[in-house]
């Protein structure tokens, strides 16, 4: 087949605009929760300006736009079908392995990745089976009141146990390198908009979880962490509880979040707090 005939039946892939937005809000609406992550990229871009970092890639068909693929630090699909990602594949290939992961629905990912992995890097690590959940009520566990927003002034203390469950979570520390300083001004991003959460036993932190992505009406936790000496011991689900409900009043009236099938502990908090699975997500690792 000709290169012509080949870009014909595929469609074509385009960065996207703010002439594009009604179209991108049309496309991210099919599924808010799972698209989350990059609806809160395209809120950002309103805000900030669309020269933001991160490519924000659309596929066509005719004039209609069909899906789409956030390329950044993380490559993220939202509503592709195998003749789009097929067409995506081919701008990454071009475009070259920049991310640290390729994070979203199962169905979405692995497929990408399959189209690419004979060019790019071994992962790390393929995360296939991550459950995400999702909760639009107050939690069924009573809300720990100990559990509060962390102040700009307890960057400092929150700093380690961030660290320490990026670490746990990600199998590296976020500090390697020479990124200690972003890494830190991101934790510093989040306290100052009132996004970080955290149970305190005098300056040491012994539970916290984050708000990231905002989007769509969904927004996701993240980073929910545990001190290890803590743990068993029935913190976790009223911790949870009020970052959830504190969520939902402020940011979003939709929280999500996800975890990893193997970590049967956490899955049972969630179930418990009457979070219900919605998706499967999958993360490839670098």
């Amino acid at each position: 087949m000709h290169q012509a005939e080949f870009t014909a039946r595929l469609g074509r892939v385009t960065p996207l605009g703010s002439r594009n937005l009604q179209a991108i809000n049309a496309v991210l609406a099919r599924n808010p929760i799972v698209n989350c992550f990059v609806a809160s990229r395209v809120a950002a871009r309103i805000e900030f300006g669309w020269n933001l970092p991160g490519q924000l890639l659309g596929f066509f068909e005719g004039d209609e736009l069909d899906s789409i693929v956030f390329a950044g630090a993380n490559v993220v699909p939202a509503e592709t079908t195998p003749i789009s990602r097929e067409a995506f594949a081919q701008r990454l290939l071009t475009l070259g392995r920049r991310c640290t992961s390729i994070v979203g629905e199962q169905d979405q990912v692995l497929p990408l990745w399959e189209l690419l992995e004979h060019a790019w890097p071994t992962p790390r690590e393929i995360r296939a089976d991550q459950p995400v959940f999702a909760i639009a009520t107050n939690a069924a566990v009573a809300p720990d009141t100990n559990c509060r927003a962390v102040t700009p002034d307890e960057v400092d203390a929150l700093l380690p146990a961030c660290v320490a469950m990026f670490t746990e979570e990600v199998g590296i520390s976020p500090l390697r390198e020479g990124e200690g300083e972003g890494y830190r001004e991101r934790v510093r991003e989040l306290v100052n908009q009132g996004r970080a959460f955290a149970i305190f036993e005098g300056r040491d932190v012994i539970f916290k979880a984050e708000v990231g992505a905002i989007g769509g009406g969904v927004c996701q936790v993240q980073g929910v962490w545990v001190r290890p000496d803590k743990r068993g011991q029935g913190l976790a689900a009223p911790a949870l509880a009020a970052v959830l409900d504190q969520a939902r009043s402020q940011f979003a009236p939709v929280v999500s979040l996800y975890g990893n099938a193997y970590n049967e502990r956490a899955l049972r908090v969630y179930r418990r707090l009457k979070m219900n699975q919605v998706a499967t997500f999958s993360t490839v690792l670098w």
